[in-house]
């Protein structure tokens, strides 16, 4: 009776890490990146810009409209971030293209790829995906 008490106490210790283990570290984004405006105002013009570089470079992940179901988001270790929540949406512009440009784990880096302008025009885009 020990050995099976024991071992329900070890399987559930392995399950408690293993939860402990995929829960992503908070990311933090420099004081300076909060507070950055947006240098690229928001309308009709970029919010196109932004539909059609977020198409071609998140959509894959965050899905077609923000919802973090992209077909390759299954295959990641972490789940993309879905930009209809109100977790996303009260990020500042400047949290958002922080993360853009400096990526981190399967988020990809987008500095050098993409222009800040671009990311600008993206997270104008990204801000339309609300529920």
């Amino acid at each position: 009776m020990k050995t099976i008490k024991l071992l329900f106490v070890s399987a559930l210790a392995v399950i408690f890490s293993a939860t402990l283990v995929a829960q992503p570290k908070p990311w933090v984004v420099p004081a300076n990146f909060k507070t950055m405006k947006n240098a690229v105002a928001a309308g009709g013009a970029s919010t196109a810009a932004g539909k059609i570089l977020y198409s071609k470079t998140c959509a894959a992940c965050h899905g077609k409209t923000g919802l973090g179901d992209g077909p390759k988001a299954k295959s990641l270790k972490t789940s993309p971030t879905d930009f209809t929540k109100a977790e996303s949406q009260g990020q500042t512009d400047g949290e958002h293209f922080y993360k853009t440009k400096t990526g981190r784990g399967d988020m990809p880096k987008y500095e050098g790829k993409l222009s800040d302008e671009d990311i600008w025009n993206t997270v104008n885009y990204m801000r339309t995906l609300k529920k």
